[in-house]
């Protein structure tokens, strides 16, 4: 038997992550219990207190058991928790030092969507790659400098951690984690009653790309606002550190510091994402899309729109296309 701890926070925490893990090892179980063979997870609900508030009162949560009780455990579930990440990390500590000690007894863990914040506070995330939700990664950056974020997939693993990326994609690691624990057939099963994407590795076609400024470094902020206004032109990183009285290298440190992106990344990104809500909402062909967001050649083009989506261009207008949406 697996036992499971599925960490129910203080404060207020991703339901669908703590119930939706409980029910799809369940379920899990019972495909496990329909095939001849013995039910797998022993799932336990794990916190604080007897009773947690969630959602400010409207659901309350009454754990199976608190730490204290939880001697030896086989893997960590760490639900996202949401709000003020820093107080909710302030208001859960207790739990770190049981997580650190279950890690050197051999527990493996798993932390879902910006449960990766809570994951990382406990250190055991340092010089390991991790996955977040895509819209805190540059806040995730700032925080925990140690860990090599890679906000564009799905999941990782490494010694035994696992984390996933935004919200639902928590799914696609449960099948992983399933088929690691009870084989690729039950994996399979229970990927077909809940309709998840098994082969689903990358959240960068979600990504939204809304420039990363909380920053105080005011010519990268003016630099970023150019390229935002100017995407369609040709720009340069001469031409930049000319308008703004720097020299190449030193916008080309300062802007990635307070971006995560080189001047060349951000503005290929900027004009990919201009392409992308064409290719949304319009009725233009590949080409004149191409044209709009300042690309001359077709195969530069497609290289860098899959580069940043994971998509190629007509991949990315079918699965989004209004017009198809609407056919």
């Amino acid at each position: 038997m697996k036992h499971i701890s599925i960490l129910v926070p203080l404060g207020h925490s991703s339901l669908p992550n703590i119930d939706g893990t409980h029910q799809v090892l369940s379920e899990a179980n019972g495909f496990l219990t329909a095939m001849g063979r013995d039910p797998l997870f022993t799932i336990r609900l794990v916190g604080l207190s007897k009773e947690t508030v969630q959602r400010n009162g409207l659901y309350t949560i009454c754990p199976d058991c608190l730490i204290g009780d939880v001697t030896q455990t086989d893997l960590i579930i760490i639900p996202a928790m949401h709000g003020d990440l820093e107080k909710a990390m302030e208001l859960n500590k207790a739990f770190i030092p049981w997580i650190i000690q279950q890690h050197r007894q051999g527990a493996e863990l798993a932390s879902f969507c910006i449960g990766a914040f809570f994951l990382a506070a406990t250190g055991l995330l340092n010089g390991k790659q991790c996955a977040t939700h895509w819209q805190l990664a540059n806040q995730f950056r700032n925080m925990f400098p140690d860990v090599h974020l890679v906000d564009d997939k799905i999941m990782t693993v490494a010694d035994g951690i696992y984390t996933s990326g935004g919200a639902y994609s928590f799914l696609n690691l449960l099948v992983y984690l399933i088929e690691r624990y009870a084989g690729r057939d039950v994996a399979i099963l229970v990927a077909k009653a809940f309709m998840i994407d098994i082969d689903r590795y990358s959240q960068s076609p979600f990504i939204i790309f809304q420039g990363q400024k909380a920053h105080q470094d005011e010519p990268v902020r003016k630099a970023q606002e150019f390229i935002e206004q100017n995407f369609e032109e040709k720009i340069t990183v001469d031409q930049l550190a000319s308008m703004f009285a720097l020299g190449r290298r030193s916008l080309e440190r300062r802007f990635k510091k307070a971006t995560s992106n080189t001047v060349t990344e951000y503005i290929q990104r900027v004009k990919i994402e201009a392409a992308k809500k064409d290719l949304e909402t319009g009725r233009k062909n590949i080409n004149e899309v191409m044209y709009e967001v300042g690309y001359n050649d077709v195969k530069a083009f497609r290289t860098t729109f899959r580069k940043v989506t994971g998509l190629s261009p007509v991949e990315y207008k079918n699965k989004y296309s209004k017009e198809i949406l609407t056919a």
